[in-house]
């Protein structure tokens, strides 16, 4: 079967018949094929398993037939070799977090090949089964530092804004930290064979814009302009970060649903690809409501450089599987 190469064609903002269509979190609980896996193991165990990694990566694009896979992992993954004791019950939760200079300064050294190698063993599986690119990932380093300055998710994540302003030497220090690491995670799965690369960013919009300017977008630019590979970079809620954005040199932005595509083309002044929108809950409506929102996002799509359709978060676990096959096949137009 030929490579389908549309996800690369949009990234490098050629002409496509259409919009490549993956989603966050696709490998997961919506899938019935998932959950027979999940149940042999826990959840770090299937992430550290790479002959299962690799089933639950390739089930939506073989089932649903999603344009690229992303990696099937987590993005807490590398925070656990570097001296950082985690568990799933079922969300992360940390026992010793980073509050201190001295908790810092305690974190061991990030080495990619000895200390993830079921990563890089279940891209080094993926890549010779698959016929759609593979997209590798990673946390960005304020998003990590969120986990392991709180110790568990939070609404507010008042430990890491505690840091921000009363020790910032010591929220730079673990930010340089976590930035040299990630850089070297990734860069490792593009040499395995990752063909682009996403980083989530996910409770980057807690912070005020200014707050976000100085302390947090330097090192997303370090990360984007030290990968080999297309990038693109998702801040959840970060449209409030649009003017700071648009000046990073990247592939792609992805975009949450709450702001539309063609707004954020314009103030991001048209120059990513764009990947997004849809609101994850559409997907619990009735097909005629996902045509039409699935309609307007691919309309919009077409007056930015590229656009890929995505959602603008992950699948929610109760997602009826029959409505993201129905979904995937309105944006091949199939339906």
């Amino acid at each position: 079967m030929a490579f389908n190469d549309l996800l690369l064609k949009a990234l490098n903002k050629e002409k496509t018949e259409r919009p490549p269509v993956w989603l966050m979190r696709q490998a997961g609980r919506y899938m019935p094929e998932y959950m027979e896996v999940r149940k042999k193991v826990s959840f770090l165990e299937l992430c550290k398993t790479p002959e299962l990694a690799c089933v639950v990566t390739l089930q939506p694009v073989d089932i649903l037939g999603a344009d690229a896979a992303i990696l099937f992992s987590d993005i807490l993954i590398p925070i656990e070799p570097i001296g950082i004791n985690l568990s799933f019950n079922p969300a992360p939760v940390i026992s010793n977090p980073v509050r201190t200079m001295e908790d810092v300064n305690r974190l061991n050294h990030f080495n990619p090949e000895s200390d993830a190698p079921f990563v890089y063993k279940t891209i080094d599986l993926l890549v010779k089964k698959l016929n759609v690119p593979l997209i590798g990932f990673s946390g960005a380093p304020f998003t990590l530092a969120c986990y392991m300055t709180e110790g568990a998710g939070s609404k507010s994540f008042l430990e890491i804004r505690k840091m921000m302003l009363n020790t910032p030497d010591v929220f730079h220090s673990l930010m340089k930290k976590l930035t040299e690491d990630t850089i070297k995670y990734l860069q490792n799965q593009v040499k395995h064979g990752c063909a682009a690369i996403q980083m989530f960013d996910t409770w980057a919009g807690i912070l005020p814009p200014a707050e976000y300017k100085e302390m947090v977008f330097p090192y997303v630019k370090d990360i984007s302009e030290s990968i080999s590979a297309p990038f693109i970079y998702f801040a959840k809620d970060g449209s409030a970060y649009f003017d700071i954005i648009k000046e990073l040199n990247c592939a792609g932005i992805g975009i949450d649903w709450k702001i539309s595509l063609k707004e954020a083309n314009v103030r991001l002044g048209s120059k990513f690809t764009l990947q997004g929108n849809l609101d994850p809950a559409i997907l619990f409506s009735n097909k005629a409501s996902i045509k039409k929102y699935a309609e307007t996002a691919i309309n919009e799509g077409k007056l930015c450089p590229g656009h890929i359709f995505n959602l603008g978060h992950g699948i929610m676990p109760a997602t009826p599987v029959e409505n993201v096959k129905y979904l995937i096949d309105v944006v091949k137009g199939l339906a």
